[in-house]
């Protein structure tokens, strides 16, 4: 069975990277983003223009204009909105067929229950939330859907070492290394050297740590004490760019698609 003319003309592209059963299978997948911001954000935009027929969204954060500088959706008359709100439009806009379904709600253990009984094709783990990304891979896991978590992007500015390896493997990522170890404490996942059978997004590259006098450094002993709570959000902590931002997300979004489309067999 061949694909329709629309989704020809809109992801002909697609079909010839994948193959038309590629494509199908795409249309009829169900994918989770969870975290629309930094790296989430893109990877939607990368799943709607992938041909992938259902999308659901999950994020409180409303758009603010200090993401400009790392978050699709951060555009003049969207700021106060719901991010996942604007990205459901944007999606809308790219392909008119795509069933999405916008959650402003965070993901935390109350609400995992309701938000992962839709039975997801694939999840896509963007929080930034220790606890809460483990939390996700795990029940996840309990649930048989498969999920791809992205490590730190903040204080990265080299995109082309953004990489996906499974999530034992991954290196110089505080926020990935403390997951791991919450999983195999909390959630019995496999101890140091087996493979955990996540697929993850980092980059090994050493992070930048802004300093209180306007400048940058590459220690955090440099930077002082108040690097000890760095983290990304809207006001301080790491800086971020939308090319590394985007590497990841698109990354992340790469993954997703291969696994649902199924590897070229040119």
């Amino acid at each position: 069975m061949g694909i329709g003319k629309t989704q020809s003309d809109r992801f002909g592209g697609i079909a010839r990277l994948y193959g038309e059963a590629g494509l199908r299978a795409l249309g009829q997948a169900h994918v989770c983003v969870v975290g629309v911001g930094g790296v989430g954000s893109w990877t939607v935009e990368a799943l709607a223009r992938s041909g992938v027929g259902g999308l659901t969204l999950v994020d409180l954060d409303e758009v603010c204009v200090t993401n400009v500088n790392r978050q699709l959706p951060a555009l003049d008359g969207g700021f106060g909105k719901f991010k996942v709100e604007e990205l459901a439009k944007r999606v809308a806009a790219i392909n008119p067929d795509c069933r999405v379904r916008a959650r402003a709600e965070f993901f935390n253990d109350k609400t995992s229950g309701a938000i992962l009984a839709d039975g997801f094709d694939y999840v896509v783990d963007a929080i930034d939330n220790v606890s809460n990304k483990a939390r996700l891979i795990a029940d996840c896991r309990e649930r048989g859907i498969p999920v791809i978590t992205s490590g730190a992007a903040g204080g990265r500015r080299d995109g082309t070492r953004a990489a996906v390896a499974d999530l034992a493997k991954s290196t110089n990522d505080p926020l990935l290394s403390k997951v791991r170890a919450q999983l195999r404490r909390d959630h019995g996942f496999p101890r140091e050297g087996k493979r955990m059978g996540v697929p993850c997004v980092f980059s090994p590259e050493p992070p930048v740590y802004p300093k209180t006098d306007g400048t940058v450094c590459a220690s955090r002993r440099e930077a002082g004490e108040s690097s000890s709570s760095l983290k990304l959000n809207c006001e301080r902590g790491f800086g971020a760019t939308t090319f590394v931002t985007g590497a990841f997300g698109f990354a992340a979004a790469g993954e997703v698609v291969r696994r649902l489309a199924g590897e070229c067999s040119a």
